[in-house]
């Protein structure tokens, strides 16, 4: 090696050394830390205990709570993200149309939401939700429906939950719009010159050359769903009946509140496979759907 190239590759270390360094201290670190912790006992007061295997054993067999909290998850997360894809392929749809008038107004007002703040959100779906003076109710009332308790209720909470997170499809909203605008417009004319609909344009063009952004935005919206926490932990506190318990909730529970840190560490590592087996199950069934170029991922 050259001297210059030593001094090349010092430059580029020093460079990204604060990076590495962070990466260390802050991530590598703590992950880490959680597994050895997964395998002990640790109130956070007293010197930690080695267990072995009995948190993993514990939670398998006799914990009600893991598998309540791991059921409404997947029901939110199996309803939630398939209906924010279709209403955010919907809304970037619409407003991917050059025809509409104020156009990068509307595609503000429809993004805005997905950046607010989760606590402030969480309470005004809490006012919109509420059986009294809620505005969902009010409507309800003034078409002759009585409107159901929501958050109140165990058949009810979860529903309203799913519908609350139609609230932030706006970052999924303009990834779409950023891949409907990448389909080529010649594909559209060739189809209209053959007597291709609407309808038939969008379902055997723009569909499968988005059909990769489909694929992110899935991914993502149930690594997302998973990590539910703010909503339920705000809003329901996961009752009623912990008919709300979402994971995470229950993982900040028996971590936090019950002081049962080497517990909450193995349902952090629980989790983290669940998210990574989901995640590789839909890469591995995108070959036979999502579209490249090239054609069909292999």
């Amino acid at each position: 090696m050259s001297r210059r190239t030593r001094r090349e590759a010092l430059e580029f270390y020093i460079s990204v050394s604060p990076w590495i360094i962070g990466f260390i201290i802050f991530t590598a670190y703590p992950i880490g830390f959680s597994l050895f912790l997964s395998f002990h006992e640790w109130n956070l007061l007293e010197s930690w205990q080695y267990v072995g295997l009995s948190n993993y054993i514990t939670m398998f067999t006799e914990d009600g709570l893991f598998r309540q909290s791991l059921k409404v998850t997947a029901i939110y997360t199996g309803a939630s993200v398939p209906l924010g894809i279709c209403v955010a392929l919907i809304l970037a749809a619409l407003l991917n149309r050059p025809s509409i008038r104020g156009l990068s107004v509307f595609r503000t007002i429809f993004y805005l939401p997905s950046v607010t703040s989760g606590v402030a959100v969480a309470i005004l779906w809490m006012w919109i939700f509420n059986p009294d003076f809620g505005i969902i109710n009010y409507f309800l009332k003034l078409l002759g429906i009585n409107g159901p308790p929501w958050l109140a209720s165990e058949e009810w909470v979860l529903p309203a939950l799913i519908i609350m997170s139609l609230w932030g499809i706006g970052g999924s909203m303009i990834i779409f719009l950023a891949g409907l605008q990448g389909v080529p417009q010649e594909l559209y004319e060739s189809a209209e010159l053959d007597g291709a609909t609407g309808w038939h344009k969008f379902r055997y063009i723009t569909i499968p050359l988005i059909t990769p952004v489909i694929l992110f935005n899935l991914i993502t919206g149930v690594i997302g769903s998973f990590q539910t926490f703010t909503q339920a932990y705000i809003m329901t506190n996961g009752g009623p009946n912990n008919a709300s318990l979402f994971y995470i909730l229950n993982l900040y529970n028996q971590s936090f509140r019950n002081m049962r840190m080497g517990y909450g560490c193995a349902l952090a590592w629980v989790l983290f496979l669940v998210i990574l087996i989901c995640s590789l199950v839909l890469l591995w069934t995108s070959n036979k759907w999502v579209y490249y170029e090239g054609g069909i991922l292999k």
